[in-house]
């Protein structure tokens, strides 16, 4: 076996900090090698898998080494993606709240459409952590829920350092317990950096489960969701070989989309954008997924330790994506791919390893796909697909479409090869050949060569309204939008972000 690549800490360090740093992430990560190169294939027999969902928050699906970013250093998910099965084209079916994260998390949990789910508080849907406690499942979750606190404590029946709410600076993130009486303790300042933080909280739970009964542990991360603050030496490691700009960097999308007014995630920096701004933020972005990544390659080294490594599916995905100067955008709240499409890996019990589909997915297929694996039945009103068809060979897709509706403000909907987006207060398209312009570069939909697809997009937009309940009116011709010019306008950060930040970001 090759040795892994270790990034180098930041000159700052002294020495002596920095052997031991690397010795301790070399450990780490040769133990998480062990696991991804062959522990986790096989057939089970007895019980029921266990679980290990892993969860990211704001992460692009293209910020993955092993799926084509030589810029990104990411061993521990690299060895999940060859050990495992990758789908290369799974979505976050848009969202109704410019927090896109609740509307997503709900959909992950529901396998509900957000038009067909309460997204703040989950009532009245079956969760699928839910379903496994019903079944013999002990569910264990630690990190983010966006969800409310009755949602969650249906869904779990142990947890530690469970943060509810959207977000916090990473240092001082806001969690509570649920104590061995069943009640959740009161809130308390986590101790250490977020990921950390929640990899303790899963490796506790991992060495003191019971054997006896199946788990489903679910480690919700904060990272790489802003304030972008990795570790310093996670930050230096990238300030020494900034990230490129994206292919489809823009200094300001030259129209109003429906969400540049008063959006928290555009003031994150100046209009128009800059290259040395965005390689920047990119920075500090990568440095918080290769941190996150090291304490995934903790987690999957106490799976191995304790025995479990064979009998665990593991699953990792986000809840979304981050735009990060593509388009000149920053943040989230876009149906471009940067924002829609996420990262999807399953691995364990007789997944497939090494291999991946370009197969259009989505968020909402986890829920019914998990209940296929574990043999346990499926609630009425899922909306997604078992994706178990795919790794299996005997279906080469589920879906012919996805359908990305964002808010009042934008519907898209992408097959194999097109994509057609509308934006129904201003009346204006845009159509892209992801076959030949994956980045979403080139509009054609001015093109007369075109116009068959677009009517035929146009159709397949108003049959899936039809088939979630959408009702916004949809214009059937486009135009071209009135320019906009954001330069200058003020900026105000949020109390989440650190001094350091608000300093190198904000004109104050």
């Amino acid at each position: 076996m090759a040795k892994p690549n270790t990034p180098e800490c930041g000159p700052l360090l002294a020495r002596k900090q920095n052997r031991a740093w690397l010795r301790q992430r070399i450990a780490v990560l040769w133990t998480a090698a062990s696991i991804g190169c062959g522990g986790l294939v096989g057939a089970v027999e007895g019980p029921r898998p266990n679980v290990l969902f892993l969860f990211a928050d704001d992460q692009r699906a293209d910020t993955i080494a092993a799926h084509g970013n030589p810029h990104i250093t990411t061993p521990n998910l690299d060895r999940l993606a060859a050990g495992g099965f990758s789908f290369r084209a799974n979505y976050v079916l848009g969202g109704n709240s410019g927090a896109v994260c609740i509307p997503s998390r709900a959909m992950l949990m529901s396998g509900r459409s957000w038009f067909n789910v309460d997204t703040a508080a989950l009532d009245g849907a079956r969760l699928l952590p839910e379903v496994l406690r019903e079944h013999g499942y002990v569910t264990f979750g630690t990190g983010k829920w966006h969800n409310g606190q009755p949602s969650w404590r249906r869904a779990f029946m142990r947890g530690k350092a469970v943060m509810f709410g959207g977000m916090s600076e990473h240092s001082k993130v806001p969690v509570r317990d649920l104590g061995s009486d069943g009640a959740l303790t009161g809130e308390r300042i986590g101790e250490k950096f977020s990921s950390e933080l929640f990899a303790d909280a899963a490796i506790e739970f991992i060495e003191t489960h019971d054997k006896q009964k199946p788990f489903f542990a679910y480690v919700a991360f904060t990272a790489p969701h802003d304030p972008r603050m990795p570790p310093m030496p996670f930050r230096q490691m990238y300030e020494r070989r900034l990230p490129p700009l994206p292919p489809n960097f823009l200094p300001q999308l030259p129209f109003d989309n429906g969400m540049m007014a008063g959006g928290r995630d555009e003031n994150l920096g100046a209009w128009p954008r800059t290259e040395p701004m965005i390689r920047a933020q990119l920075a500090e972005y990568y440095g918080l997924i290769t941190h996150m990544d090291e304490q995934i390659g903790r987690i999957l080294a106490a799976l191995e330790a304790a025995g479990h490594a064979r009998r665990t599916l593991i699953v990792y995905a986000a809840d979304n994506g981050l735009a990060l100067g593509s388009h000149g955008l920053l943040g989230k709240q876009s149906v471009f791919e940067h924002s829609t499409r996420v990262p999807l890996i399953l691995a364990g019990p007789g997944i497939p390893p090494g291999k991946s589909t370009t197969a259009l997915t989505s968020l909402v297929d986890v829920f019914p796909t998990l209940c296929d694996v574990l043999g346990v039945p499926q609630p009425s009103g899922l909306e997604g697909e078992s994706l178990r068809p795919l790794w299996e060979g005997t279906r080469d897709r589920i879906r012919d479409s996805v359908f990305l509706p964002f808010m009042q403000t934008q519907r898209a909907v992408r097959d194999e090869r097109w994509k057609l987006i509308v934006y129904p207060k201003i009346g204006h398209a845009q159509l892209f050949d992801l076959q030949t312009d994956p980045h979403e570069i080139t509009n054609l939909v001015d093109r007369p060569e075109h116009a068959p697809q677009i009517a035929r997009l146009r159709l397949l937009m108003k049959q899936w309204q039809a088939r979630v309940g959408d009702a916004l009116e949809i214009p059937d011709s486009h135009k071209q939008p009135d320019p906009i010019d954001l330069t200058g306008r003020p900026r105000v950060p949020d109390r989440w972000q650190p001094e350091w930040i608000v300093k190198k970001y904000f004109d104050l």
